[in-house]
């Protein structure tokens, strides 16, 4: 999958898409926090992630119900890498140091992590 950027706004459209899987236009602007956006905001952000292969739509008569193209864990997945390649240098030792340290994390969630990372060994 080529690298992902989502802007915030097109970020925030994500997420209700994932959340509703399908949905239409009215849908998407009550899912929308306040302040909501206008109507030709959204429109305008749809077409542009549909430009970017992001989300695809069906029509129905004169409606479209719009879907995402991408799933959220992929798009994770790519945001994760693309951070640990930058800031990183790829390295997800680094990465990992990095967010122990600084994540003030509590005892009980780095056993936690521990625990993840012996199952994996294990496998």
């Amino acid at each position: 999958m080529n690298e992902i950027k989502l802007t915030n706004s097109e970020k925030t459209l994500m997420d209700i898409l994932w959340e509703k899987e399908k949905a239409f236009m009215k849908d998407i602007l009550e899912a929308y926090p306040e302040p909501k956006p206008a109507a030709t905001t959204v429109a305008t952000l749809l077409k542009r992630m549909q430009n970017k292969d992001l989300v695809g739509f069906e029509l129905y008569g004169n409606s479209r119900e719009y879907f995402p193209k991408v799933a959220k864990g992929e798009y994770f997945k790519e945001e994760m890498t693309s951070m640990i390649d930058r800031f990183f240098n790829s390295s997800v030792t680094q990465f990992a140091s990095f967010f122990t340290s600084n994540s003030k994390l509590t005892q009980k969630q780095l056993k936690e992590l521990r625990d993840i990372i012996d199952k994996e060994i294990k496998e």
